[in-house]
């Protein structure tokens, strides 16, 4: 099969993908390069190009090259035709909500990364704690809109999140009464997620199967965001100096073990495949479950291939390794 990153997309996270695809590309140097459109058009693109784009997290990418279709979905058409195998550098939205998975099962494409149904239930956030918890991993409880004043009343912090998305977009922390009208018509667009929010300290595992078909968690990071900041958003993920991810955690031993064991019921209870990212805060009661993302990302500054570099895992050997799990599943 001919390997091709392809990355960028047509939700706010494409700028992500293409940090993303700079380490993939960096790591698969024969790979092919196909950039998604914001207007769902796919180009190819060089690597000169894309190594070149300096400031991936804020600045958008121009691909160098031709347009090879005009959707997605045509160009996964492309890709079957080729025999082509695709290595997912996306990150959120229809990449990473089952969609594209989607298309590319029905084509019988191969590609890395967990299933579209997978896909699908991870990131939805409500259906995705619901099953961790019947997989036995603690989750916060949820507040409907409608009682969102009475749960501010009785918590005096919540906290709320965009349903179906990633890279910590859309938070809303609340504390104040002028919070709850900001989520209120953050709610008239989207769905989102109300809980209360649980002081602790930031935690996330990844989660990796192997060729062999066995499936381990890796070493839990402790976040710290940058002084003064709410949380881990978008800018301290991706853009604070300030911000500290700790690889080992400073955890105990227990709580290290508690975080990686959830992490991989909450990966085997979504059903992931290939590898996954879950989301934790630790609290004074032990490690509480956020989410799961089956597209983490890949950068140079992300959180999992810190984990994977602290088990003492290449990052090539790692790709190579999910390429090789991608074209198993695609042969069977």
């Amino acid at each position: 099969m001919r390997n091709t990153i392809l990355f960028g997309g047509t939700n706010k996270e494409r700028l992500v993908s293409v940090a993303s695809a700079q380490a993939l590309h960096t790591a698969l140097p024969e790979a092919d390069l196909w950039f998604w459109e914001a207007d769902d058009a796919v180009h190819e693109a060089s690597g000169k190009a894309l190594l070149a784009h300096a400031r991936p997290f804020e600045d958008p990418f121009k691909p160098d090259r031709s347009r090879i279709s005009r959707s997605i979905e045509l160009a996964i058409d492309r890709a079957h035709a080729d025999g082509r195998l695709l290595v997912l550098g996306l990150h959120g939205g229809r990449a990473e909500n089952g969609e594209l998975q989607a298309i590319c099962e029905l084509r019988g494409v191969a590609f890395t990364g967990s299933g579209s149904a997978s896909s699908n239930l991870a990131f939805d956030k409500v259906a995705a704690k619901r099953f961790a918890a019947i997989a036995g991993v603690n989750s916060p409880a949820g507040i409907a809109l409608s009682d969102v004043e009475a749960a501010f009343a009785e918590h005096g912090r919540l906290i709320a999140k965009p349903a179906r998305d990633g890279s910590s977009y859309g938070l809303i922390f609340v504390n104040s009464k002028q919070d709850i009208v900001a989520v209120r018509n953050a709610a008239r667009t989207e769905e989102y997620v109300i809980e209360p929010l649980i002081a602790g300290t930031e935690a996330t595992c990844g989660v990796l199967e192997r060729v062999d078909g066995s499936v381990i968690a890796l070493p839990p990071i402790e976040i710290i965001p940058a002084e003064g900041g709410l949380g881990f958003d978008y800018r301290a993920k991706y853009l604070a100096k300030a911000t500290q991810e700790i690889c080992p955690g400073r955890f105990s031993p227990e709580t290290s073990s508690a975080i990686m064991d959830m992490s991989l019921r909450a990966h085997k209870a979504l059903s992931c495949t290939g590898y996954s990212r879950t989301d934790f805060i630790v609290s004074d009661k032990g490690p509480v479950y956020l989410e799961t993302n089956t597209l983490p990302g890949l950068t140079k500054a992300s959180l999992y291939p810190k984990e994977l570099k602290a088990q003492g895992i290449d990052f090539a050997d790692f790709l190579n390794d999910q390429i090789g799990i991608a074209e198993r599943r695609a042969r069977g």
